[in-house]
């Protein structure tokens, strides 16, 4: 193990009560500490890196001027919460990020008080900081609401409706808006963080609540236009009209990495009686490390690296990642139709879109974190001939359901649904596993619901999903790579509805949906040493079932298991609801279902993460076992 870095003045603090006792002019040893520390850790347990680097000083100085955890700090998304887990009593376990049993990669309640709300999907932040808010003020407490959202966030229609709604917290909301991308802000200096100060100090403030009362002893429409000219005054100064017409204070905009203009800044809100206010820092992703900062995605999401070089640890090869099998895949069909676009909700790289959009640029469209208006987007290019694509991950997916039903099912038009990270996703955890998808798809009439074994099936899926126009289909893919099967040059449109068998038995039947299918497969191996001879049937289509296929394997086989990645309600739900509507159960049929089971499990291996679901090979065995033992004194004989 090397060496950790020398920190002496990060080691006297483990809270930020510890922090609150150091002298101002400590805070820049200290940030400069809690960054090498950050790179050290996160250089031996991977993840995302580029955001914390970028947010070091912002988090020093909220925990340094406010009253954590009395004031309730929330993170959007979360990921660039890591600092924040040094300095607030997590820094023994910093080494464990995302690792099974360690610490989450986000923020998460039953970690720390630290914690107040648990984030991994965006654009949250305002409206549980406007919670926590009110029911401090309603309840005659202490304690602000702080929200520290990235302009990436911001692209989010959740964001506004939050600052909308946000009027009755006055001064117990604090919004700051992390600009990380000068995507909203020119580069800042000390003309901006002068004006910072000096329109958040008390004296301004003073002299502009005095000003507002004379104003209004002169009459509505006198008040009223002194006070927009005030507010478009600033804004014109500070860019923030936008946000004082939200009904915000807006501060801005201000170096985020400058201590000493953060603090007086800060401090100022704190103290001051005028709010809501947002403060609109500027900050760099990947700042004071240079290999992040020079990287085109700032090492966004990182592996293991070398700390001294930046050098990330390179995966062994093998089989292509699912999603670059989906984004390939469908570039080269939109070579020779050009209906076929493809939209993404800020995950171009981690769907896939990003290889079409290369070859595709003009019909590739990035919404933001968005994803209602995606979904209902694709509807429209739908409704007028196009063939789209919405490539949204399953757990992202859920923000849309309603545009789902009502822009999509209801009217039948033919989107199609990748839906990448199906089933569980290992170290990002709950917070992305995509558990639920296959359950709140096919229980929607005119949906069609196929899952990817690997990534030829994939390829198909793609293919049949273009060529499809009678409704909406959805398709769903895994994380990682794929098996390592050849995918042909010749890609096949796969029969709405049917299976395949991919091995024939005769006493016990598995019905796999999706990337099971080679632990079935494995389980198949188990079975057939120990006398039972199996089926293995690849359903492909969790909606339409393949009810022949079904029927058939139900009337000539003793047990029949189902398996899947997703919750209860999916494959396995169907299949029954099926044999009993055809009374197939009727004649001493046994049949099990397994699926996730019914909690949210935390990140681990992903190996380790099936094995505790109890989807893997052995857990197969078991299943068809315990089934067979319940009316058959045979088993333990085979078993042997």
């Amino acid at each position: 193990m090397s060496e950790r870095p020398h920190t002496p003045l990060l080691d006297t603090v483990d809270t930020p009560a510890d922090l609150r006792k150091l002298k101002q002019e400590q805070l820049r040893q200290l940030s400069d500490e809690l960054r090498t520390e950050m790179i050290d850790a996160v250089g031996q347990t991977g993840g995302h890196l580029g955001s914390g680097l970028g947010v070091v000083e912002l988090t020093t100085a909220i925990h340094y001027v406010f009253d954590t955890p009395t004031d309730k700090l929330v993170w959007d998304v979360g990921h660039q919460c890591y600092p924040h887990k040094i300095l607030t009593g997590r820094r023994d376990r910093i080494r464990t990020l995302r690792q099974g049993g360690g610490l989450s990669g986000f923020t998460k309640r039953a970690e720390s008080e630290y914690d107040p709300f648990g984030a991994a999907h965006s654009s949250t932040s305002i409206s549980a900081a406007l919670g926590f808010a009110m029911a401090n003020k309603m309840q005659g407490r202490p304690g602000r609401g702080i929200a520290v959202i990235g302009d990436g966030a911001m692209s989010a229609g959740m964001a506004y409706e939050a600052m909308n709604n946000a009027e009755q917290a006055g001064n117990r909301l604090v919004v700051i808006l992390n600009d990380n991308d000068m995507s909203i802000a020119p580069p800042v200096g000390g003309l901006s963080a002068y004006l910072a100060r000096m329109v958040s100090s008390s004296e301004y403030l003073g002299i502009r609540s005095m000003a507002s009362r004379i104003a209004k002893k002169l009459g509505r429409r006198v008040w009223g236009g002194l006070e927009k000219a005030e507010e478009y005054a600033r804004g014109m100064v500070t860019g923030g009209t936008m946000f004082e017409e939200l009904g915000f204070y807006y501060v801005g905009p201000i170096d985020g990495h400058n201590l000493d203009h953060l603090i007086p800044v800060l401090e100022n809100v704190r103290d001051s009686e005028q709010g809501p206010v947002l403060i609109h820092v500027v900050t760099k992703k990947g700042k004071g490390y240079a290999p992040a900062e020079n990287s085109a995605d700032k090492y966004h999401g990182v592996a293991k690296f070398d700390v001294v070089t930046g050098e990330q640890k390179k995966s062994s090869g093998g089989p292509p990642a699912y999603q670059n099998v989906f984004g390939e895949t469908l570039a080269k069909l939109a070579d020779s139709d050009p209906r076929i676009c493809a939209i993404t909700a800020a995950m171009p790289s981690g769907t896939g879109v990003d290889k079409f959009a290369k070859a595709h640029p003009d019909k590739a469209f990035d919404v933001g974190i968005a994803e209602q208006h995606g979904v209902t987007f694709a509807a429209g290019l739908a409704a007028e001939g196009m063939r789209p694509f919405a490539a949204i991950y399953s757990t992202f997916l859920q923000r849309a359901y309603d545009q789902v039903v009502h822009d999509v099912a209801i009217q039948n038009l033919p989107v199609r649904f990748a839906i990448d990270r199906a089933g569980l996703v290992g170290a990002d955890g709950c917070t992305h596993a995509g558990s639920f998808d296959i359950t709140y798809l096919a229980t929607l009439p005119n949906m069609v619901v196929m899952a990817a074994a690997d990534e030829a099936e994939l390829a198909h899926m793609t293919y049949t999903a273009a060529e499809y126009d009678d409704g909406p289909i959805a398709f769903r893919y895994p994380r990682g790579s794929g098996t390592g099967v050849e995918i042909p040059e010749q890609l096949e449109k796969l029969e709405i509805g049917k299976g395949r068998i991919v091995r024939d038995g005769s006493k016990v039947a598995i019905l796999s949906l999706g990337a099971r299918l080679e632990e079935a497969k494995k389980a198949a191996d188990q079975l057939e040493a120990k006398g039972l001879s199996t089926t293995v049937a690849d359903m492909r289509f969790a909606k339409p079932l393949d009810t022949a296929l079904i029927e058939k394997l139900m009337r000539s086989h003793e047990v029949v298991v189902t398996i899947e990645e997703g919750a209860v309600g999916g494959l396995g739900a169907h299949v029954l609801t099926f044999a009993s509507d055809e009374g197939l159960t009727d004649g001493g049929l046994k049949v099990r279902t397994m699926r996730l089971p019914d909690i949210f499990q935390d990140q681990d291996d992903p190996t380790k993460q099936y094995d505790e679901a109890g989807l893997n090979a052995p857990h197969i065995v078991d299943t068809v076992l315990g089934a067979l033992r319940h009316n058959s004194a045979g088993v333990e004989e085979a078993r042997a």
